[in-house]
């Protein structure tokens, strides 16, 4: 399915400024990006307006700031220090979003150059969507591109509003990410696997019935898959569960079945008495001690998996299937890694939906070795479950 919108390819802008939004939401330690993913997802899209001789503008959030002022801790310098290590380019930051000093930065910048703003959402009135947010960073430049599919579901100043006051289009990333999402359910090669973990049923219930609707078969991992259990009449002990969506889990068992799809579920899993990282025990899916909460997948189920994901053309995966932040609780989540790995070397297509997924994989030092990692968790969910970004939305029509 081609992209509908159009592209920086589209547009002129030797000698213009452009303003972009880009996703430099990067986790930080002390200062130091620590996983510089996002940031290098940006820089095609940088490189080629620069090249092309445009002034660039960077704007983009970083954490959950409160919104009343700047947080020194979620400042977006060392994101702009990263952009300039890994490009070479002199990359100018400044403290500034929405004042003299931002607008002063803007108004004095030139083709080539490259100017980055402090975190927009130090601002309340940036995820509120208020228009004098929009038309202020609208002033800034003469084109408006987005290139940040991690905040493209949401409708917020700097994603949607310079849209309204600028030609706005799409950076390659968004391109890409869009292209390659909706491709894989519009026309998969078959058989399509896909896996989704997580902790909860009802954060993903869009995407569990479209999964159910497009993939030959659905492999379900992670905390919802205690929800699943209840609807098969298993106690799960303490482990994570909503009841109320028991009935709806319920439902989808039914549907795949009556579909022809196959769901998959542990049929072993790690417990614990405790959410700590110590050794756990194996037991079956259908006997899991009143007192423990299931950690992991079992080693039974880990084979399960792997089996049948080797014979997939397709695989989907957005969620990890244990708390693999834990030691003791990695290993179902690295077996599913390594499984969806080998996709990709056999011939096939492997899409990784965002998320805690894409920190496994690199936890694994797998990244390499799949076709395609969103940078995306909330949007590349949203596009999964056929819903319209706004961000996307906004853009010129091609």
């Amino acid at each position: 399915m081609a992209f509908t919108k159009k592209t920086v390819r589209d547009i002129d802008v030797k000698g213009k400024k452009v303003l972009m939004r880009v996703d430099f939401n990067v986790p930080l330690k002390d200062g130091v990006v620590t996983d510089d993913t996002r940031v290098r997802a940006a820089i095609p899209t940088i490189q080629y307006l620069k090249e092309q001789g445009a002034a660039i503008i960077l704007m983009s959030h970083l954490g959950r700031p409160k919104g009343d002022g700047p947080e020194p801790e979620l400042s977006l310098k060392p994101a702009a220090d990263k952009l300039a290590e890994l490009t070479g380019y002199d990359v100018k930051f400044v403290p500034d979003t929405y004042g003299d000093e931002a607008a002063a930065a803007c108004a004095a910048i030139k083709p080539g150059e490259i100017v980055v703003l402090e975190n927009v959402r130090f601002l309340k009135a940036e995820k509120k969507n208020d228009p004098e947010v929009a038309k202020k960073l609208a002033s800034y430049g003469d084109i408006f591109v987005l290139d940040a599919f991690g905040t493209a579901h949401r409708a917020q100043g700097s994603v949607v509003g310079p849209a309204a006051y600028l030609p706005a289009v799409a950076g390659f990333l968004l391109e890409k990410e869009v292209d390659t999402l909706t491709s894989i359910f519009a026309e998969p090669e078959r058989p399509f696997v896909a896996i989704v973990g997580g902790s909860k049923v009802s954060s993903k219930i869009g995407v569990l019935d479209h999964l159910i609707d497009s993939a030959d078969t659905l492999i379900i991992g992670g905390g919802m898959a205690y929800t699943f259990f209840l609807a098969k009449g298993y106690t799960v002990g303490t482990s994570l569960k909503e009841e109320d969506w028991v009935e709806r889990a319920g439902e989808m068992l039914k549907k795949a079945e009556a579909k022809g799809v196959k769901i998959l579920l542990p049929v072993d899993n790690v417990v614990a008495p405790e959410f700590k990282d110590e050794p756990g025990t194996v037991v079956d899916s259908d006997k899991i001690p009143d007192d423990m909460m299931g950690m992991d997948i079992g080693p039974k189920t880990e084979e399960l998996y792997a089996e049948a994901i080797k014979g997939a053309k397709t695989v989907f995966w957005n969620g990890p299937t244990g708390v693999f932040e834990f030691e003791n609780f990695q290993h179902g989540t690295k077996a599913v890694a390594e499984a969806v790995a080998e996709v990709k070397a056999a011939g096939g297509t492997s899409i990784i939906g965002g998320g805690d997924s894409v920190a496994a994989i690199n936890k694994f030092g797998l990244a390499d070795k799949m076709s395609w990692i969103s940078t995306g968790g909330g949007a590349s969910m949203e596009l999964v479950e056929g819903k319209a970004l706004p961000g996307v939305e906004a853009l010129l029509d091609a």
